[in-house]
């Protein structure tokens, strides 16, 4: 309770821990996307695993490069369709076998054909929600600040710059040895990020 109280006085040696600077990690510029995933391999080598890579365009293999899992985003979007399929199933037949059954020229009070259009449509509607809110949930949609943009040179990495960034989450994360070793990986700029 005293050290709190020294905190909230600002006397020196007495800093809170809101005042401490933290940091989201150390971000890397390279010249070319060879460049970049090469020293996403030299990183995972050396034993780095919480890394994010941000470039203008995709390039083929940094995910597997990053060590970054399949998404599931495809079982997400199957079992939407799924649940899809099952509801209008149900539906139909409960509406026109067991709610309100309608004998009409000697026709069957459900049958599966002419439900098709219906079950195909469903299908399609929940997966379409599920393809979209699905990407919304996983991408961390909408995130309206992420610790990245305090780099310097953050606005480049939609246009000209590929950037590596070693997060401060990472086992092996010591500030000055990161800045190190992505500077002799090839980095142009390699900068300490606060959060």
């Amino acid at each position: 309770m005293a050290t709190n109280l020294l905190a909230r006085l600002n006397l020196p040696g007495f800093e809170s821990e809101s005042k401490k600077v933290k940091h989201y990690g150390v971000v890397a510029n390279f010249d070319t996307p060879e460049d970049l995933l090469r020293a996403v391999r030299t990183a995972r080598a050396a034993g780095f695993s919480k890394m994010e890579a941000y470039t203008p365009f995709p390039i083929h293999g940094i995910d597997e490069a990053l060590g970054a899992p399949r998404s599931p985003l495809g079982k997400i979007v199957m079992c939407c369709g799924l649940t899809g399929l099952v509801s209008a199933v149900l539906l139909q037949w409960w509406t026109g076998a067991v709610d309100y059954p309608l004998s009409v020229a000697g026709k069957p009070l459900f049958a599966l054909e002419p439900s098709v259009p219906i079950m195909f449509e469903l299908s399609v509607l929940l997966s379409a929600f599920g393809a979209v809110f699905g990407m919304l949930h996983l991408n961390r949609l909408p995130t309206y600040y992420h610790a990245f943009f305090n780099y310097s040179k953050a606005e480049g990495a939609s246009n000209d710059r590929f950037l590596l960034a070693v997060e401060v989450e990472d086992p092996k994360f010591i500030a000055e040895e990161v800045k190190t070793f992505l500077d002799s990986c090839g980095s142009r700029h390699t900068e300490l990020v606060e959060a």
